[in-house]
């Protein structure tokens, strides 16, 4: 009778996180050219300026999901596109504010729902891997809570944008005179974190069970931290 030897378990194929990478660096070099406003353009962008170095330095020691990456880069991309020409001018934002009359480019209130939805994979994750949250009922409305709590320092930090800089920091507040601008940019990012849990849990569970099982890491599970 012939034994049967089990198959080495072998990651599916991924993007090389250095594609994700390279397309990053080459999309805030090109925002940076030409760029309206200078200042704008390093307040919209600083986040990735911050990012891309620290999740390349940590891609051996905490490697990322696909998912994850992928989401990170479109992420990154919006705000390039939005520090380059500043929120309240991006032209498919004036594109669908003519196309469907509405009072202002509403390429800000995107942004801010990418700002829910993408942090809400990227909190997920951390707290999957490094936390006793994974498969708690309590992972969603901590991931959700993170995300609204994210949202809310940003507005903290327009705010004292606009006490240091005053009219000067107009660009990158991008109010367009709407006196609930702050509110509906955290509304938004709500709504961003929820659809983003709705649509692709099940989708970054299977990732980051393929992740784990192929390149285990030390990890508390629920149980073991019960």
């Amino acid at each position: 009778m012939t034994a049967v030897h089990p198959v080495p378990l072998r990651a599916p194929r991924r993007v090389p996180p250095a594609l994700f990478a390279g397309v990053v660096a080459v999309g805030l070099a090109v925002s940076a050219w030409g760029a309206r406003d200078r200042v704008t353009w390093f307040l919209e962008t600083v986040w990735v300026l911050v990012g891309l170095p620290l999740a390349v330095l940590a891609r051996r020691r905490f490697p990322l999901t696909g998912l994850l990456c992928g989401l990170l880069t479109a992420h990154a991309l919006v705000l390039a596109l939005g520090g380059h020409y500043t929120y309240a001018e991006v032209p498919v934002g004036d594109w669908v504010r003519d196309t469907f009359g509405l009072e202002r480019n509403p390429y800000d209130r995107f942004g801010h729902l990418m700002q829910g939805f993408v942090p809400a994979v990227l909190v997920r994750e951390l707290l999957s891997r490094t936390s006793p949250l994974r498969g708690s009922r309590w992972l969603a409305p901590l991931t959700v809570c993170a995300c609204l709590a994210f949202s809310a320092c940003f507005e903290l930090l327009e705010w004292l944008a606009a006490e240091i800089g005053g009219h000067g920091a107009d660009a990158f507040l991008a109010t367009q005179g709407d006196v609930w601008d702050t509110q509906w940019d955290m509304c938004c990012a709500l709504i961003g974190a929820v659809l983003s849990l709705l649509l692709l849990s099940r989708v970054h569970d299977r990732q980051l069970r393929t992740l784990t099982a192929v390149a285990p890491g030390p990890r508390r599970s629920v149980e073991s931290a019960g």
